[in-house]
């Protein structure tokens, strides 16, 4: 449980870190991108983080801008042959996403814990 005297810590923060987003100190990852059941440091349940695709949906399009960007610049600047493309873009688009997935599903959960986001449902 987070002090009374104590600030919660800044969701992006947090998340960019892997880090709970309600004390900030104990570790929001399991594995690579296995959710701990709940935090070491303060017990927080993690059931509620559901991040669905949408770390994937930020990866994609940041990877897709930068790599077809990147792509172009090269083709226009040095016209290399097609397998030297295959093998830069291939490579450069494998290891964006892998450094971005991991840190862009953190934020997601922390920015859903700090606005207290939930399934929506029908009053009745």
């Amino acid at each position: 449980m987070v002090a009374q005297d104590q600030t919660v810590p800044p969701p992006v923060v947090t998340g960019l870190k892997g880090l709970c987003p309600r004390c900030g100190k104990g570790h929001l990852f399991q594995g690579f991108l296995t959710m701990r059941p709940r935090c070491e440091v303060c017990g927080l349940d993690f059931a509620f983080a559901d991040s669905g695709d949408g770390p994937a949906f930020f990866v994609m399009s940041i990877v897709g801008i930068v790599v077809v960007g990147l792509a172009l610049w090269v083709e226009f600047a040095f016209s290399p042959p097609i397998w030297l493309h295959l093998v830069m873009w291939s490579a450069l688009s494998i290891a964006l996403s892998l450094a971005l997935v991991r840190p862009s599903k953190g934020v997601l959960v922390a920015l859903q814990y700090h606005h207290k986001a939930e399934e929506g449902r029908f009053k009745k």
